[in-house]
């Protein structure tokens, strides 16, 4: 029987790049803006909490990008990424939104990015969010799997564990304890050497 082709389906921060809201709370001494989907499961009550700090702090779409656009990949996130990228499809997908992630795309080298979309109003304040498709990732997985990929997911957040969960397999990239308590079946790696000796074993 021959093997299918292998597909890398990745979460992008916390992974690749720094966590951007945390990065924009240290910018502007918003300390509930340090809340990600590692703290809070559900996305949606994620996000009104954001829009609503948002607004109560008069923040833009444009003052965030300006933070964005001061960060980098992590390290050694750029090697990782073109070392993959010589031995499988990459496809990296985000809750975050095309308004924020392009900068950080250029700088890891323009793979493949599958993100949501921010609203604005006339004053570039962010007044709601549209997701692609609930629950994205995981969706994003089931139709790889139904064209013919095997599929090898790695996530670090609540928000990754449905397309890990539908992954052929499932690998958490620096969790917190919580999430590894709460998910024991997924193999939980550190450093990008680790994770890259999970893929070999996986089939990348």
């Amino acid at each position: 029987m021959k093997s299918k082709p292998t597909l890398a389906a990745m979460d992008m921060e916390g992974v690749f790049t720094p966590e951007i809201w945390i990065e924009v709370s240290k910018k502007t001494g918003i300390e509930k803006l340090r809340l990600t989907t590692r703290d809070v499961s559900d996305y949606d009550v994620l996000m009104r909490g954001r829009l609503q700090l948002l607004k109560e702090n008069n923040l833009t779409l444009k003052d965030i990008q300006s933070v964005i656009s001061t960060l980098a990949p992590l390290p050694g996130a750029v090697e990782f990424i073109n070392w993959l990228e010589t031995r499988s499809t990459l496809i990296i997908l985000t809750d975050s939104f095309y308004q924020f992630v392009a900068p950080l795309k250029e700088k890891m080298g323009n793979p493949t990015i599958f993100c949501n979309q921010l609203i604005t109003n006339g004053h570039n304040q962010v007044v709601d969010y549209v997701l692609r498709q609930r629950d994205g990732k995981k969706h994003a997985v089931l139709a790889f799997k139904s064209i013919g990929f095997r599929v090898v997911a790695v996530g670090d957040s609540y928000n990754d564990t449905s397309m890990l969960l539908e992954a052929d397999n499932g690998i958490l990239f620096r969790p917190s304890e919580n999430i590894v308590a709460d998910f024991p079946q997924f193999s939980a790696v550190y450093e990008y050497e680790e994770l890259q000796a999970k893929m070999i074993e996986y089939g990348i």
